[in-house]
């Protein structure tokens, strides 16, 4: 039986408006929950607490209190989940009984790779496994391993992100693995994809940091954006990390093994000296309730609820804090060299894709369209 608090809800009539009523035994941790994430109101009458059918998303409202509580939907007449996609559909039941080649992990370890990156890599070796099953994998020819990739394209419809990361696993395997070299097995690549970054304004960030009114959630979401972090590293930064007299940050360990200091604002110290001093972390400068280095999918989730409580109503994701910060400098005028070295770009290159989508770039241009109509 289940010993969750049931929340049951309910489609309701309340004030000449449309709610979905809420109902569950008192619970603080609940409550402050809802708060955060919902527009919710207590109603003496319904002995519950409303929230405007307009506002309400059960997904989501699933998603976050899944771990806190049981929920009963079943009086509720809306659509409860989205139908799920050809893409979910797929089966990965065969990665837990396929062993991977002997040194495959190993050698991931010795280079240094990250979990994630092992992690990733070990999963789509296995489907690669899979689908060769019973074959020679050092007999294979290039144009076979073509043809698999190509029929994920197809059957799948799989990402060029995607498709790179199963030929980089693959091709650890011949060239690391076996030692064949890089010319041996030289697989097609996708065309490189040109996408440009999604930002939001600063009236949009400042709206979610001011939404934010847990001060520990506020001082991680203003660390990223202050400091275009990404998710990785604000989880992994330590309280020794920041050096108030130089007015900087380090940033160990990021992507690349490499370390960097990016600068630390008066207002950003402010705020994590508040929270220093509320919090009382140990270690790591975010820490769980239970210790240990704050979870990265919690980040993502407060933000999404921040921008939620914002108003915004497009698809928000935590990267958008680190394209926003250096979208914003780009337009206050700084060098784009410093904006590199703060993000950690190898090559200037991968910095300079923020030009396109500064306001500077069309601020200076009249359309014609303005003196035809």
């Amino acid at each position: 039986m289940n010993t969750y608090t049931q929340i049951k809800l309910e489609s309701r009539e309340h004030r000449q408006q449309e709610v979905i009523l809420a109902k569950f035994t008192y619970n603080p941790e609940i409550t402050h929950r809802l708060k955060e994430l919902f527009p919710i109101r207590w109603s003496p009458t319904l002995r519950g607490w409303t929230i405007a059918k307009q506002d309400f998303n059960l997904n989501r409202f699933f998603e976050a209190l899944k771990d806190l509580a049981y929920i009963n939907y079943s009086a509720l007449k809306i659509k409860t989940r989205p139908e799920v996609s050809e893409k979910t559909k797929r089966d990965y039941s065969h990665r837990s009984g396929i062993r991977l080649p002997k040194g495959y992990l190993e050698l991931l370890k010795q280079k240094r790779y990250s979990k994630s990156t092992s992690k990733t890599y070990s999963a789509y070796f296995k489907d690669f496994i899979h689908y060769f099953d019973e074959r020679d994998l050092a007999e294979l020819q290039v144009e076979e391993i073509n043809a698999y990739l190509l029929e994920l394209i197809n059957k799948w419809n799989i990402t060029t992100s995607e498709q790179n990361q199963r030929i980089n696993a693959i091709k650890f395997f011949y060239e690391k693995v076996l030692g064949k070299g890089r010319h041996v097995y030289e697989i097609e690549r996708p065309r490189k994809e040109t996408l440009l970054p999604d930002v939001l304004s600063k009236e949009e960030v400042g709206n979610i940091l001011k939404s934010t009114k847990n001060l520990k959630h506020k001082a991680m979401l203003s660390a990223i954006y202050s400091c275009g972090l990404r998710r990785s590293e604000v989880v992994n930064l330590q309280i020794t990390n920041i050096d108030s007299k130089r007015m900087m940050i380090k940033i160990k360990g990021a992507k690349g093994k490499k370390d960097r200091y990016v600068q630390l604002s008066p207002r950003l110290l402010e705020l994590l000296r508040q929270y220093y001093t509320q919090y009382k972390p140990k270690v790591w400068l975010f820490e769980g309730q239970t210790g240990g280095r704050y979870g990265a999918e919690s980040i993502s989730k407060l933000l999404k609820a921040a921008a939620y409580r914002a108003g915004i109503k497009r698809r928000v994701h935590l990267h958008m804090l680190r394209h926003s910060f250096a979208t914003h400098q780009l337009e206050q005028g700084v060098d784009i060299r410093y904006i590199q070295a703060w993000l950690g770009h190898e090559s200037v290159k991968t910095t300079q894709r923020y030009t396109h989508v500064t306001e500077h770039n069309f601020k200076n241009f009249k359309n014609p369209l303005d003196e035809l109509l």
